[in-house]
């Protein structure tokens, strides 16, 4: 088997009490993470009656990683979770990458997919040229050139990313996920965003899609966000103010009820 054979990745299922298979929230965590940082998220969606599926991305947590990494390899893999996993609905949520991902996975898994919820992302990196791109790979990478560890600079560059003042369980629980990712999967992971391009997909996306963006987020902005949901028919839009690029993670019960009233109106309880 080669490095870059396709595989299921690591993941983990949750059940509502007395719950089914047959609603499920797929959760797609972001470049800096692992499933187990969706705590808050498992916990309102099953407490709302939904199963959750939370995975390890292809090389992150004990998932593999494959060489390369690529934003369509993994929405490959996702294309076999939900073959696997999925029931007669399945909602793909998907955080900054994750939202990469779970865009790519309608090239290869449309006919399982019956909504999304897209938080902080995006449907181009764009250029690699660009000022602002080559800034972003330089600001993630920098500091492993240069010797430091993630564990020593990852807290003060997710903390720059948020709302200034975030804090909180849920942050605490990010930060601490995200210093015990292994280099090599930062590092792939950076170069996967860099090669996404997905704009071609947005017109063709016919299922409920919320857009959840925080308002002082600068990785993704929120105008950035919005003119994406304008490109898909029927999309939602929503920018929380006072919020970065972790929103579920800055004020948990504020995104989670945005989510959930999102899935209550579209996919209501048989």
């Amino acid at each position: 088997m080669t490095p870059h054979a396709l595989r299921l990745p690591d993941y983990a299922v949750h059940h509502p009490a007395g719950g089914s298979r047959e609603r499920t929230v797929f959760l797609l965590h972001g470049a800096f993470g692992a499933k187990e940082y969706w705590r808050s998220q498992v916990q309102a969606l099953t407490g709302a009656g939904w199963r959750v599926v939370s995975w390890d991305a292809p090389g992150y947590g004990l998932s593999a990683l494959p060489v390369p990494l690529t934003i369509d390899h993994a929405a490959r893999a996702l294309g076999l979770l939900l073959e696997r996993e999925g029931g007669a609905c399945n909602v793909v949520m998907g955080h900054s990458m994750g939202g990469m991902i779970a865009q790519q996975a309608w090239r290869h898994a449309r006919q399982r997919i019956h909504g999304y919820v897209l938080s902080a992302t995006s449907a181009s990196f764009g250029s690699p040229d660009g000022e602002w791109q080559k800034e972003f790979v330089r600001a993630r990478v920098a500091p492993l050139d240069a010797g430091r560890s993630i564990p020593d600079y990852a807290p003060d560059m997710l903390r720059g990313m948020m709302a200034p003042g975030a804090g909180g369980p849920a942050v605490d629980l990010l930060i601490g996920t995200v210093s015990q990712m292994r280099e090599e999967t930062f590092r792939a992971a950076v170069a996967a965003i860099v090669g996404f391009e997905g704009r071609d997909l947005l017109p063709t996306l016919d299922v409920p899609v919320l857009c959840v963006a925080g308002e002082h987020d600068a990785t993704a902005p929120a105008a950035v966000m919005q003119k994406m949901a304008g490109k898909i028919t029927g999309a939602e839009f929503i920018s929380l103010s006072g919020l970065g690029h972790f929103g579920w993670a800055e004020d948990p019960p504020r995104f989670n009820a945005a989510v959930i009233e999102f899935l209550a109106r579209h996919f209501p309880q048989p």
